[in-house]
């Protein structure tokens, strides 16, 4: 499986997108649509193989180990997220909670004042039946009121002393009637304060088992937020233990890549003593000087760049060709094999010796092949098959990282071809 970098992953995905409208778009029984259309495959392939080439030079355990780190860095950051939310809802549950307190405080409060004014109400009943009582029995004391109410109209003699008479017994009558409506009214409010104290009564029920059921959402929202702390601290160890592992693998490759540079050195040297040593050679044009290695596509060109892995600028010292595995490669001018090996970083190796060209030695090296047809020593002619594209070392597919040197020093080998 190919480790992609984002940026390089969103590009190879767009530009598959293109290719695939195109095919749509340019799908033709004519032969210039299908050649468009062939086109517009091979640069999606060469964008896709480019995707992938930008992770050259990295070992596999280094890739691993940062392909690791960032993930275990993302999980870290999904779990804070996680936690974060969980701690927002238990706040606002809080918030809830002490809103809840203060409804079922009042509630209780409104329950104790309804049952004071329903003592009061029973209270003043009492005493209002009392004073009914004690009115009523007076009354009848005296005799059945409107028996002598009647009895004092027969005997009226005169027609003032008939309203007189009529009068005295509406005060009596009222008093009467007065002293029960008082008594309705007492019942009337004592009911009343029942009915308060019985809503009361279902007010606070209402709050307490809210209050109820919310304490079983604070211990979930609780238990769960212990969850997620905990896996946040989990998170953390595991980013700690992948970044000491990428930082490993780092410096292993760190180490690799400085003995290959030291064997780098003495090739050169070496390169430098032959140049030192020869004579003539080739001068003029050198456009046209090499043919190309391999019939393929260039995937990555010679130049500065940030490396993708360790982010520093630096040089990429030649140009990376596309043509499927297996696939032949050519000796780009008549040589000789100067070296051929195996190298953790370049995989296999061959370095071949084309002579002087304009005063300055030229050196060519393949890398990466699968394996090479000649050895050490062995004069090959311009075309000659050599080896075959592969993906050994630190490769991420299957390509060649074609390299041209000028007295040890590396160049674009483009304007060569």
């Amino acid at each position: 499986m190919r480790l992609f970098p984002r940026t390089a992953r969103q590009r190879a995905v767009a530009s598959f997108a293109t290719g695939a409208v195109l095919l749509g778009a340019l799908a033709s029984p004519q032969a210039n649509a299908q050649d468009d259309l062939k086109q517009e495959q091979k640069q999606v392939e060469r964008d896709l193989h480019e995707a992938a080439e930008e992770l050259e030079h990295s070992s596999d355990r280094f890739r691993r180990a940062t392909a690791r780190f960032e993930a275990a860095r993302a999980s870290l950051a999904e779990a804070q997220g996680e936690l974060d939310a969980v701690r927002a809802r238990l706040d606002e549950a809080r918030a809830r909670d002490e809103q809840m307190q203060v409804k079922l405080e009042e509630a209780v409060q409104r329950l104790a004042e309804a049952r004071e004014e329903l003592a009061s109400g029973q209270a003043a009943l009492a005493d209002q039946r009392e004073v009914v009582a004690d009115t009523v029995t007076d009354i009848y004391q005296q005799g059945d009121p409107e028996l002598l109410a009647f009895a004092s109209l027969l005997n009226a003699e005169t027609p003032a002393d008939l309203t007189h008479r009529m009068q005295a017994q509406d005060v009596i009558v009222g008093r009467e009637t007065r002293a029960y409506d008082d008594l309705h009214a007492a019942e009337v409010l004592l009911q009343v304060n029942e009915d308060e104290v019985e809503d009361a009564r279902d007010e606070v029920a209402v709050q307490r088992r809210e209050a109820a059921e919310h304490l079983e959402t604070m211990r979930a929202l609780t238990i769960e937020a212990r969850s997620a702390k905990q896996r946040v601290r989990e998170m953390v160890v595991d980013r700690r233990d992948a970044r000491a592992a990428a930082a490993k693998a780092r410096q292993r490759d760190q180490a690799v890549l400085a003995r290959l540079k030291e064997r780098e050195q003495r090739i050169k040297e070496r390169i430098l003593r032959q140049s030192r040593n020869a004579a003539g050679g080739y001068r003029g044009a050198t456009n046209g000087l090499l043919m190309r290695p391999v019939d393929g596509y260039v995937t990555s060109p010679f130049g500065y760049r940030t490396h993708p892995i360790y982010g520093y600028y630096g040089l990429h010292d030649g140009t990376d060709f596309g043509a499927g595995c297996g696939a032949p490669m050519y000796a780009v001018a008549d040589g000789t094999v100067m070296s051929r090996y195996y190298s953790s970083v370049y995989g296999n190796r061959l370095y071949l010796n084309v002579g002087q060209v304009n005063g300055k030695n030229l050196t060519v090296v393949y890398n990466h092949a699968s394996g090479y047809q000649v050895g050490v020593g062995q004069r090959v002619r311009r075309g000659q098959l050599i080896g075959y594209m592969g993906d050994t070392g630190w490769s991420t597919g299957c390509h060649l990282h074609f390299s041209a040197l000028q007295d040890g020093n590396p160049v674009n080998p483009l304007p060569f071809f």
